[in-house]
């Protein structure tokens, strides 16, 4: 039996993702619902911007290549779990380019980036930013849903022995389990 390994690629890209989508989401319902000083609010804003105009461009890598494997997997020849695996990824991605792109439609100022560069911000129509800024909040509640979902997915995978974090960690020894 052949073990699929994840590429050093995939594995750098889903770690980076995981540790972006999981800070931002957390620290930006944090400052929603709690009540912090407005610097404490105002520096995760400045911060979450940052990071995720940053990281931009490695999601739109990563979905490429999600994209590209997805191409070449026959729908028709998958079990059912497969198909809903397949299912889950897909609507992963898409929420999470759901969340990026209202993320920066909804900007009612410049999108400033460490300090080190900024980017014009697309809409000054305040209605229009209103309504991204909606869709935005409720598609990052979806998208935690959805991670939810999926680390719950990897604890039953791991409890029922199917190795996927073995298989998603950095360690190539330990990515590439011999054939049974």
């Amino acid at each position: 039996m052949t073990v699929l390994v994840y590429s050093t690629q995939r594995v750098w890209l889903h770690w980076l993702s995981a540790a972006v989508i999981v800070w931002t989401l957390m620290s930006g319902f944090y400052v929603a619902s709690a009540d912090v000083p407005p610097r404490v609010g105002q520096w995760v804003a400045f911060l979450n911007v940052s990071l995720t105009t940053v990281y931009l461009p490695f999601f739109v890598w990563r979905l490429i290549i999600f994209v590209a494997h997805a191409r070449h997997t026959s729908v028709r020849t998958l079990g059912f779990l497969e198909k809903l695996a397949l299912l889950a990824h897909t609507l992963i991605y898409l929420v999470i380019s759901l969340v990026l792109v209202t993320g920066v439609l909804m900007m009612d100022r410049p999108i400033d980036v460490f300090g080190l560069l900024e980017i014009a911000q697309p809409l000054s129509d305040p209605e229009l930013i209103s309504r991204f800024l909606t869709l935005h909040v409720w598609a990052c509640v979806f998208l935690a849903l959805l991670i939810v979902l999926h680390v719950g997915a990897v604890i039953v995978h791991e409890l029922c022995e199917h190795r996927v974090l073995r298989r998603m960690s950095f360690c190539s020894v330990v990515r590439s389990e011999p054939p049974e």
